[in-house]
């Protein structure tokens, strides 16, 4: 869900934002027509085509240098489960915030019912979920989660409030405690992310942050979204 600002909403206290982007799908084919001193001359009509067949052609012969002419750098917040694996995409820049600069607001991520539901353990994919959970068993793990979560903000600020230090009290946090981050990166980058986060086999919360991210690309780069997501799971 996008808001008045800009900013699209994932779960309850999530949300990717964006910060900058730079380039567009004119500015792609004009790095690329650079090789024959050449510049962007228009896009085509019904009756007359025009520089979408040199796009497409780029991106269908993996012609990938100019889509590094552009990109895109984002607010996000999320799980830190989220983040950390967010974060083994290497071609990105990011700067997180710290826990031990200040207190990290008591927000958690509670999976849905329905996503307990639906997250027993895969019998393909040995890192992944996707099998059926009975509804007693899912109920009861998601009741102790969230009094795990109520018992371990109340140790964090036990430990602040002591006099514990910030780097020393956040130990007793989850990895379902949100942070905030910014990520950057070239669109080529982008769109790499967004192949193996969106595939079917991508762990679901980071399928919807992936979601979010490509809404915002698909309204800066519409061109290159269209041929891009072929062959993606939206």
């Amino acid at each position: 869900m996008d808001d008045s600002q800009g900013v699209t909403r994932v779960h309850e206290h999530g949300y990717v934002r964006l910060v900058e982007a730079w380039g567009s799908d004119e500015q792609i084919v004009a790095a690329a027509r650079m090789s024959t001193d050449g510049a962007f001359r228009g896009w085509g009509t019904d009756t007359e085509p025009g520089d979408e067949r040199l796009l497409a052609r780029l991106w269908r012969d993996r012609h990938t240098s100019p889509f590094e002419q552009a990109g895109m750098s984002l607010e996000v917040r999320a799980p830190l489960f989220v983040v950390r694996e967010w974060q083994r995409h290497r071609t990105q820049s990011f700067n997180e915030q710290s826990a031990r600069y200040g207190a990290l607001p008591y927000d958690d991520y509670l999976p849905s019912i329905e996503r307990v539901l639906l997250g027993g353990q895969s019998k393909g994919n040995r890192q992944g979920s996707g099998t059926a959970v009975p509804h007693a068993a899912a109920e009861a793990w998601r009741t102790e989660l969230a009094g795990l979560q109520e018992r371990a903000e109340a140790v964090y600020r036990l430990g602040i409030e002591s006099g514990i230090s910030r780097e020393l009290s956040r130990c007793a946090l989850t990895v379902s405690r949100y942070s905030r981050m910014r990520a950057s990166a070239n669109l080529r980058n982008w769109l790499a992310f967004l192949a193996l986060r969106l595939a079917p086999d991508a762990q679901e919360e980071i399928r919807d942050y992936a979601r979010a991210v490509a809404t915002l690309l698909a309204e800066r780069f519409p061109r290159t979204w269209a041929l891009a997501k072929e062959g993606m799971t939206t």
